[in-house]
């Protein structure tokens, strides 16, 4: 055991190593500006940077090459563990809040959930926004990925954490021939895609602070915004159409943009089954959601209908959380369909959460063909992506993922309703956090915050986020005794 958990740990110590100089950019804001968040970022800056350091260098001598199981324990640990260092600045300037609620608050960053439990976001000093913001820009393509680029320098293997960590189900596909090309790839279409959106923001009529801070949270999905009143703050359309456009473009496989840039063609949007679908249903969603809010006087004119179905739509389809009116007070269906959206509606590869269009489009070819069997015993009807049949592998771990995610939504579901929240409260508040959307419905809409949840509640959400993340299996075979067998 001990010569299975130290390689793990050497790295787990260089990631947090590597985190600690995230806590640099609030603290050296706050430095200028003279913010009375200094001493809590350098503390957390010197505790972060020290264990990690010293984890690293006292497991020198059982680096190794890492291994598929090492893989899965890693990222979980690393995702699990870099919220409990986020917490620290939180912990030491707000001397009311809980470490149950500051470990939600950091989860909710790190995993581009958005929920939150703070309140007076607008008087809070920049700082600690920054620090909301920025690690829900890091979350968004995941640590790791980053960090991967760096681990053959240490001699160890990249290939297996990016695995465990890179959400979809095909995940064995790369972009270039080797994963550390991979990840730097990924990485450069992440950080144009969040440059073209600040400027974007900020054109649009944004202040160069709210660019910076919104940008990190619609790039990634996230969702968490600086204003208690979040998008509804800036009454402005073309603000609100930005981010629509950087949603849509962040709920695409990002595989795709880079190949779109690296071939100078639409095409790959084009042949992508996810994109296809995701812009479809989009579409038709918002459309349907316009008419029926007309037809409910919602409000009285298609244009301004159209705004709101708009946004909304496409931030809750995405994952991501904004608002800009309180969609919570419109008839049942239309923020229900919403919902149901983002369980499949971003792509395999992109920050969004929830089950993934891939997932989706795979399951209904696969049920179309059982039909087609039906009918015709004898005839040879595989499920094609791309043009390329999808291996009896694939499909059966997309049905097994979809039976975890059942499972999960109901068991959490569950839990709520046993301590005490009302059905519609506890079913959307367990999709929202599995699906990694932030704000659900009932008591937890959104104009509301997660602060009313009980310590037993919060700590599921923090869980509940990390499942979705990390899509089940990451976490659940930590879970299973064989995954402890030598």
């Amino acid at each position: 055991m001990r010569n299975s958990l130290f390689p793990v740990l050497g790295v787990l110590g260089f990631a947090v190593a590597l985190f600690s100089v995230a806590f640099l950019v609030p603290l050296t804001y706050a430095f200028i500006t003279g913010e009375p968040t200094v001493r809590a970022f350098g503390i957390g800056f010197l505790i972060t940077f020290g264990i990690g350091v010293a984890a690293h260098l006292l497991t020198r001598s059982f680096r190794r090459e890492l291994q598929p199981r090492d893989g899965f324990l890693l990222v979980s640990t690393v995702w699990s563990g870099l919220p409990a260092f986020a917490t620290i600045p939180m912990l030491l300037f707000f001397e009311d809040l809980s470490v149950t609620d500051a470990y939600f608050e950091m989860v909710s960053a790190l995993t581009t959930t958005g929920a939150t439990v703070l309140s007076g976001l607008d008087d809070m000093p920049a700082s600690i926004n920054i620090w909301r913001h920025l690690l829900s820009w890091m979350g968004g393509m995941g640590i790791l990925v980053l960090a991967v680029a760096i681990l053959p320098l240490l001699g160890v293997g990249g290939s297996q954490v990016f695995k465990a960590e890179t959400p979809g189900p095909m995940k064995d596909s790369k972009l270039t021939p080797r994963i550390t090309e991979t990840a730097k790839s990924l990485y450069m279409v992440y950080f144009m895609l969040s440059v073209a959106c600040a400027i974007s923001y900020k054109l649009a009529g944004m202040t160069w602070l709210d660019a910076f801070l919104h940008t990190g949270t619609t790039v990634s999905l996230s969702g968490f915004s600086s204003h208690d009143d979040s998008y509804a703050y800036f009454d402005s359309a073309a603000i609100e159409m930005v981010a629509v456009v950087f949603m849509m473009i962040a709920a695409v496989n990002f595989s795709i943009h880079f190949l779109a840039w690296r071939g100078k063609s639409f095409r790959p949007y084009v042949n992508c089954p996810e994109a296809k679908w995701f812009f479809m249903l989009i579409i038709g969603a918002v459309l349907l959601i316009t008419v029926y809010l007309l037809a409910h006087q919602e409000y009285t004119t298609f244009s301004e209908a159209f705004r709101y179905a708009l946004f909304n739509t496409v931030s809750v389809a995405t994952t991501t959380g904004y608002a800009n009116t309180d969609y919570g007070q419109w008839p049942l269906f239309a923020p229900l369909l919403m919902i149901f959206l983002s369980m499949f509606a971003t792509a395999a590869g992109s920050t969004g959460g929830g089950i993934k269009m891939l997932r989706a489009v795979i399951l209904f070819k696969h049920a179309i063909g059982e039909l087609s069997r039906i009918l015709h015993p004898r005839a040879i009807n595989p499920v094609r992506i791309r043009g390329s049949a999808v291996s009896s592998q694939v499909i059966f771990g997309v049905l097994a993922f979809m039976l975890m995610y059942g499972m999960s939504v109901i068991t959490i579901t569950m839990l709520f309703i046993f301590t005490g929240l009302d059905p519609v409260s506890a079913l959307t508040t367990g999709i929202a956090m599995i699906n990694n959307l932030g704000p659900a419905l009932g008591n937890f809409g959104p104009v509301d915050n997660y602060s009313a949840l009980g310590t037993f509640q919060t700590w599921v959400c923090s869980f509940a986020m990390l499942l979705g993340r990390l899509e089940m299996f990451t976490i659940l075979v930590l879970f299973t005794p064989a995954f402890w067998r030598k």
